[in-house]
């Protein structure tokens, strides 16, 4: 992969990520509290000035009512110091006075405020002024005068939201700017207190689960430490096996090699060479053995690495009766040879799976019952369906049983209940350690029940899904 294509597929920094956050976050609420607060503000002081002006219409009506009523001279003298437009208009709309255009004025009777003011008595309305940014707020009131019908009117422009933004636009980007530095230090600090412990927790990956900073990351540490686990007890098996490999195959053939070199250097007599290389024949038999049994345990390990990919077989339906039979023709030379009596049980049962595995996890249970029993014993080989449903398979023996403190450990690889009877009947020791993997690649569960000097009996039971009905339902749509 170029440093390009590493660059692209490089996971951003989470303190950069969290200090960006921070900072954007401390601007929107800046942005949002300044526009709320404006809002507010713009929204209270247009209140405070249309109670103003309310008041102060009410205070000219009385004062011009208590003078020369209707005359707007008597008015004009009252709304030069109101410090806001005064205007007396007509029952017609017709302007008799205003205190800031001395010029005529249009008729004002269209005016929304006017026509209210004549129908109700009072009024008040806001509209937008000609100069952007500002609007203008009226109230108006219905005089009855001597001299007929009249609207006292006042206004006064305002700064409008917009307008008080533009206003307020320096402080505003002074504003955002203080925030800014301030929540780039906040997040800064923040990231840093947020991040060191997590730097900590990772630098002692030992303990990972003690020194856990934040509750969020307890899945994480429980992860790390169990992917930890699995990999050092998967060094130290991967060690033990390298181990048990070598001393497996090293007495072999040190046994071949002593035996070849009495033959080669010709101190061998003639009438030992042929025991000589028996012997010779079967240690190497049993060196084909273990490296064939080796090999079978690599394959089923890769396969079990890869499942939920590509699987190494296609699952097919396997009637487990005929595996038996089979099974039972194969072994009855062996179970002769041991004084051993072989039969079975079969009943119908089916199962998904490779025929060839199931074969090969058959013989071997069977070949371990013949190998640890006496001379007169009995192997039974049976297989059903649970009344769940459920297929499975069971071999029966009443060898020389297996302790309690090592039924847990039968499975594993190049263990041996009785080493010197492994070795004596050519056993390699992973007999039953490829019985567990092939079990475990068809999700099978394996029951073992033992008593030392009474027998051993092991039955593999599959999943219900991989019954009989299951099996044959796919067998037809093929």
């Amino acid at each position: 992969m170029s440093d390009e294509e590493l660059r692209q597929v490089r996971p951003g920094s989470m303190t950069r990520s969290y200090r960006h956050g921070l900072i954007l976050v401390g601007v929107l609420c800046v942005l949002a509290t300044l526009a709320a607060s404006m809002l507010l503000f713009q929204r209270s002081y247009t209140e405070g000035v249309d109670r103003h002006l309310a008041n102060l219409c009410r205070t000219l009506a009385a004062g011009y009512n208590a003078r020369q009523a209707g005359d707007p001279a008597a008015l004009a003298a009252l709304a030069g110091g109101a410090g806001v437009r005064c205007t007396l208009i007509g029952v017609d709309g017709t302007v008799l006075y205003d205190n800031e255009s001395p010029d005529a004025l249009p008729n004002h009777g269209d005016r929304p405020e006017v026509q209210q003011a004549l129908a109700d008595g009072v009024a008040s309305c806001t509209r937008q002024s000609a100069t952007m940014g500002r609007e203008t707020h009226y109230y108006a009131l219905r005089l009855d005068t001597p001299a007929g019908v009249q609207v006292l009117r006042v206004a006064e422009e305002v700064d409008n939201l917009f307008g008080m933004g533009a206003g307020a636009l320096p402080l505003l980007v002074c504003a955002v700017l203080l925030i800014l530095a301030a929540a780039w230090l906040l997040s800064f600090w923040l990231t840093r207190l947020l991040v060191q412990p997590i730097n900590r927790m990772a630098e002692h990956l030992d303990t990972i689960e003690a020194n856990v900073p934040y509750e969020e990351l307890i899945p994480l540490a429980r992860t790390v430490h169990t992917d930890r686990k699995l990999r050092e007890d998967n060094e130290t098996m991967r060690r033990e096996f390298t181990a048990n490999v070598s001393h497996e195959l090293k007495t072999p053939l040190t046994s071949i090699s002593g035996y070849a070199e009495l033959i080669e250097s010709g101190m061998a007599r003639s009438t030992d060479v042929p025991a000589f290389a028996a012997r010779i024949h079967k240690e190497a038999q049993r060196m084909i053995a273990l490296v064939s049994d080796i090999l079978q345990l690599s394959e089923l390990d890769s396969t079990q690495a890869a499942r939920g990919q590509q699987s190494s077989f296609e699952p097919a339906p396997v009637d487990l009766a005929a595996l038996l039979k089979e099974v039972n023709q194969n072994m009855t030379v062996n179970a002769r040879k041991a004084y051993v009596t072989l039969q079975y049980d079969a009943r119908p049962a089916t199962v998904l799976g490779s025929h060839d595995l199931l074969l090969e996890l058959t013989t071997n249970l069977c070949d371990n019952a013949i190998r640890y029993n006496r001379p007169g014993g009995h192997v039974d080989l049976r297989c059903g369906a649970g009344t769940d449903g459920a297929p499975w398979l069971e071999v029966e023996d009443n060898g020389i049983g297996i302790p309690q403190d090592s039924q847990s450990r039968v499975f594993e690889r190049f263990y041996r209940v009785d080493k010197s009877r492994s070795k004596a009947t050519g056993g390699t020791g992973l007999g039953l350690a490829i019985v567990k993997h092939i079990a475990l690649l068809h999700d099978a569960r394996i029951d073992l029940q033992s008593q030392v000097g009474s027998g051993t009996t092991i039955r593999v039971t599959f999943p219900r899904e991989q019954g009989a009905g299951k099996a044959r339902s796919q067998a037809s749509a093929t």
